[in-house]
């Protein structure tokens, strides 16, 4: 049995859609059902579902809001994953727990692998670097896993956004200045799913790994790949151009670059997520498909 905290955010309902289809038994959380800052939740939620494995997807993401809501950045991103984690140490378990790429400060020339130094530029990245420490200090059987730019068939991402403008819209413009490693929540899934069989087996590489889809693309690549991608259904094809940062200013300062270099899960666990356009064809192809049979 996993448990799943911050079960109905994207990664949560893929995840657990993925463990349904897999024969894999889960039990999801959200935050009303399970506060991962409350040690007294923590231990009633774990007592009451008696799981295996604890892997957390619970998190404060709404990065510019985070510059003038650090507290409850602070709360959710860094001192949850410590409470979570050590209350997962004292039943026993093992930890599973997810960061983001916003730990790095973007100058690097290069993917970023896990022994690069973190040294976050926002609220929000300071807030999940402290996680990670929380999650190192309050269980040694831990998988931290960072991951970067999600999109998927549930809840809101960039391909939801994008999906919305294209259908409203018929010019979009995108920064192509940032560059990162869009991943698609499904990869990351089958990803969680595969360290918790190796979990299981008793052969996992405790540590810190980077989960992130292949290759590297900016907003506007991304906007082109999911326009090219919607017109088939939609029969829409507005242009996309690129524009300057000037033009979408943002509370939060985000790295240049933040590619993740995920050679290292390939190497322990065998898997790893695939190119990034293949993710957006098949998330386009999910959400439109849903959007016609709702």
């Amino acid at each position: 049995m996993i448990l799943v905290l911050g079960g109905s955010g994207q990664l949560g309902q893929e995840l657990a859609a993925r463990a349904a289809a897999a024969g894999v038994p889960l039990t999801a959380l959200g935050h009303g059902e399970a506060d991962i800052a409350d040690p007294k939740a923590m231990a009633l939620a774990i007592a009451k579902a008696r799981p295996k494995l604890i892997v957390n997807a619970a998190a404060y993401n709404q990065v510019d809001k985070a510059e003038s809501q650090p507290a409850e950045a602070q709360r959710a991103n860094a001192l949850g994953p410590s409470v979570a984690a050590t209350a997962a140490r004292r039943a026993g378990l093992p930890f599973v727990h997810i960061s983001t790429d916003y730990v790095f400060d973007g100058e690097k020339i290069g993917a970023y692998r896990e022994d690069d130094p973190v040294a976050p530029q926002s609220v929000y990245g300071r807030s999940k670097a402290l996680g990670e420490d929380g999650v190192r200090n309050g269980n040694p059987q831990h998988l931290i896993l960072r991951t970067a730019w999600l999109f998927g068939a549930y809840g809101s991402n960039f391909v939801t956004t994008v999906l919305r403008l294209a259908a409203e819209r018929d010019s979009l413009g995108f920064v192509a200045t940032q560059h990162g490693s869009p991943t698609p929540t499904a990869d990351l899934a089958r990803a969680i799913l595969v360290a918790a069989a190796a979990i299981e087996r008793g052969t996992a590489p405790w540590g810190t790994y980077h989960v992130a889809g292949a290759g590297s693309a900016s907003r506007y690549d991304m906007a082109v790949a999911i326009v090219a991608a919607q017109e088939p259904f939609t029969r829409r094809h507005p242009t996309v151009s690129m524009v300057g940062d000037g033009e979408y200013p943002t509370a939060a300062r985000r790295p240049l670059n933040s590619v993740l270099d995920s050679t290292k899960f390939r190497s322990a666990f065998g898997y790893a997520p695939g190119d990034w356009k293949t993710g957006i064809n098949r998330a386009v192809a999910e959400i439109l498909r849903k959007q016609a049979q709702a």
